[in-house]
């Protein structure tokens, strides 16, 4: 299965687009088109929203009563304007544990994640996905999952403008996107970013260790599913959990947790 489950009838779609395309002649167009665009942050806002509006609509999206829209509000309703992002928020009802934040500054937690982590715990990992947003990672991880998604050709890679996508090309670069990695040095400073934003707002730091703690049981565990892995895109959990430690003993924030295990109930109730 894939890491992100988007939706099957996507899925189904991508099977058959996959058979009409060469493969090899679409990665050395690509190239060419990377070369040849000109990505421009409007660009990256633009196609994020497009495959954000294709993701609400392809997936269960918590209603504004549901018990996770109500826990998210509570937690991030004073953050809709953070760091100067204009942000949106929503919850996704499916199995897979994420979360993700887009240049649009659209934010999207998955429930499944929410069942897992605690109140702090949710804000250090959304703190961390706005923290890609503001250092422009998500533009780089955009551009990238926009040239895979319009597979371009000579004529439009050469005009150096991003072409307009059909609904089922927005589907690839949505999917594209999800499955987009960071590089370790782009890992570590949005770390740094959720720690500060913790810190500022006077949130507990702990809870940015005590996330990257159970996102390490979760890579290790024997009962890791095929689509729980949310910590491909975070690796180096327990690398990463003992850095927020040694950081938070240096400010002066660290209060040791104890031993730190996976919720045996849900945590959103």
């Amino acid at each position: 299965m894939k890491k992100i489950i988007v939706c099957l009838t996507f899925l189904g779609a991508m099977s058959s687009m996959n058979a009409q395309f060469n493969l090899g002649k679409a990665a050395g167009v690509v190239t060419k088109g990377a070369k040849a665009l000109t990505f421009t942050n409007e660009d990256a806002i633009k196609l994020s929203k497009e495959s954000v509006d294709w993701m609400d609509k392809n997936n269960p999206v918590a209603g504004p009563k549901d018990p996770y829209t109500v826990r998210l509000n509570k937690l991030f309703g004073k953050h809709k304007t953070q760091d100067g992002l204009n942000l949106n928020y929503k919850v996704y009802k499916v199995k897979d544990i994420n979360a993700f934040a887009c240049a649009d500054g659209s934010v999207r937690v998955f429930s499944s994640l929410m069942d897992i982590m605690t109140d702090n715990e949710l804000l250090a990992v959304i703190g961390h996905e706005i923290g890609h947003v503001k250092n422009q990672d998500t533009k780089d991880a955009m551009k990238s999952a926009y040239l895979k998604a319009a597979a371009l050709d000579a004529a439009s890679s050469a005009s150096g403008a991003v072409a307009t996508l059909n609904d089922s090309q927005i589907g690839k670069m949505a999917n594209e996107f999800l499955d987009a990695t960071h590089s370790k040095k782009q890992e570590s400073e949005a770390d740094t970013y959720s720690y500060d934003f913790m810190k500022a707002n006077k949130y507990d730091v702990v809870g940015a260790y005590t996330a990257f703690k159970k996102l390490a049981l979760l890579s290790g565990g024997s009962t890791q599913s095929g689509f729980e892995k949310m910590f491909n895109s975070h690796p180096d959990s327990e690398k990463r959990a003992q850095a927020i430690k040694k950081r938070a003993e240096k400010d002066g924030l660290w209060k040791d947790p104890g031993t730190v295990a996976l919720p045996t109930t849900k945590l959103t109730k």
